[in-house]
């Protein structure tokens, strides 16, 4: 199956894998794999791996094996060692001081705004989910410290990371999409591309600043709920801890992987060669780095006396973070499955009639392969590919122009995180929601603030 007809199909699948999820009841990871085989199987992916004028066409199950273990590959690690990380800092106490330390830098008043910058900043070298597993017990040791949402805490995390994720170089994301539009000329336009991805991505973390403050009031999440039934205050609960590691024991596994993997960034942008290029690297690969950060949680948990339950700690980790693993590794299958069919082939060859509406052209192509199959970085690099050779036709032929669209692709790339894409899981897991409560927070919300950012590039378009 191909053309129209297989849209209409991946709609119908996508509405009814929501619905088997919120309304029946079934659990997201059945659903998303049910739901995987059935598509790619309408769609035509072979029962068996087969070969057509030459080329190997993967079988169903391979396609879905592959896209099972391509999650594992890529964040499983990352998932359970921030995990790990954030279940010693709770256990230590050393999130609580971490909260106290944040209230003073910015008052008691901005807790939200407090963690939607502390992502976008966080987000800049780091890959969105990684941030969010190493963010997480902050935001959940400050709903505790002010009794604020956490719905609100959860989305303002999540869409502050979103934000620089896709607008901001060294992030592999917007450095592809440059580089695809500006060709060997990229390094000489790089710092115009930062420039503008500073600029776009503050409408967007506006616009959804003040939807997780609306949304806070609608919707209540599992923490909300026990925070609500809590019969210890916030201070009874941090002196029941004992001894609370310092300042910089409490802050080192976290900061410490972040500046590694700002350094790891740094040097693939800098194009640097010899030994700092391959020791920087090295140690700025996310599993590398949380895994340094590790060790300064073990270091932490000593300085207060609780190695002998580390053990226990980490026990504890796999026993949470497993869910979350299959469940995001779901929604890995589901994206290459989606990416097996001729749904992008499609929507690639069959752009023309569109071209025509000029900066909207690049936000509306990257908005629909990012909903279509789940990753913003594939979105960013798809559809900065497709345009590179319209630029002329356009209108955005000039290099500020160009930067624009570039701005263009990364608003559409935002636009929505759902089911297919693996972020959407970490922040309904990690934020104790239910499915429908993610489509309501962080599908809604990701929606604001794509939008919120194309306002912003419009704008722009009418002085650049």
């Amino acid at each position: 199956m191909s053309g129209v007809p297989l849209i209409i199909v991946f709609v119908l699948a996508i509405v009814v894998m929501i619905l088997a999820i919120s309304k029946l009841k079934i659990h997201p990871f059945l659903s998303i794999m049910a739901i995987s085989l059935l598509f790619g199987l309408v769609a035509g992916i072979p029962l068996v791996s087969t070969t057509v004028d030459g080329r190997v066409r993967d079988g169903i199950a391979t396609v879905i094996g592959a896209g099972f273990s391509g999650t594992f590959t890529s964040i499983g690690i990352v998932i359970i060692l921030g995990a790990l990380i954030g279940t010693v800092l709770e256990a230590t106490g050393a999130a609580f001081k971490l909260a106290d330390m944040v209230i003073k830098l910015v008052g008691p008043k901005h807790p939200v705004l407090a963690m939607q910058l502390m992502g976008w900043v966080v987000s800049i070298p780091v890959f969105c989910d990684s941030g969010f597993v190493i963010l997480d017990p902050i935001r959940k040791a400050l709903v505790k410290r002010t009794k604020v949402s956490s719905v609100s805490m959860t989305v303002a995390l999540s869409t502050g990371l979103y934000a620089s994720h896709v607008f901001i170089p060294p992030t592999p994301g917007p450095i592809a999409a440059a580089g695809n539009l500006f060709g060997a000329n990229v390094n000489q336009y790089l710092l115009l591309v930062m420039g503008l991805g500073l600029l776009v991505s503050i409408p967007a973390l506006i616009g959804s600043f003040f939807f997780s403050g609306y949304i806070g009031k609608k919707i209540k999440s599992s923490e909300d709920i026990e925070l609500d039934s809590a019969t210890k205050t916030y201070e009874e609960i941090v002196a029941s801890y004992g001894k609370i590691p310092n300042g910089f024991l409490s802050l080192a596994p976290i900061i410490v992987p972040i500046i590694l993997m700002a350094l790891g960034s740094i040097a693939a942008m800098a194009k640097w060669t010899g030994f700092a290029f391959s020791i920087f690297s090295f140690l700025g690969t996310p599993i590398i780095a949380l895994g340094v950060g590790v060790l300064f949680a073990v270091w932490q948990i000593a300085s207060v006396k609780k190695l002998d339950k580390f053990y226990d700690v980490t026990n504890e980790t796999l026993r949470i973070v497993g869910p979350i693993l299959f469940i995001t590794a779901a929604g890995g299958v589901l994206g290459r499955v989606i990416a097996s069919t001729s749904l992008v082939a499609f929507i690639t060859e069959n752009i023309g009639s569109i071209a025509t509406i000029g900066i909207l052209f690049p936000f509306l192509l990257s908005a629909i392969l990012k909903t279509a199959q789940g990753s913003s970085t594939v979105a960013l690099v798809t559809a900065s590919s497709i345009c590179a050779p319209l630029l002329g036709s356009l209108g955005l032929d000039s290099p500020a122009r160009t930067a624009l669209a570039v701005m263009a692709i990364a608003a559409g790339a935002m636009t929505v995180s759902h089911a297919n894409d693996s972020y959407f899981w970490v922040v309904t897991n990690f934020g104790g929601m239910k499915p429908d409560q993610g489509y309501k927070t962080q599908t809604a919300a990701t929606l604001v603030e794509g939008l919120c950012s194309m306002v912003g590039v419009i704008i722009l378009s009418f002085i650049l």
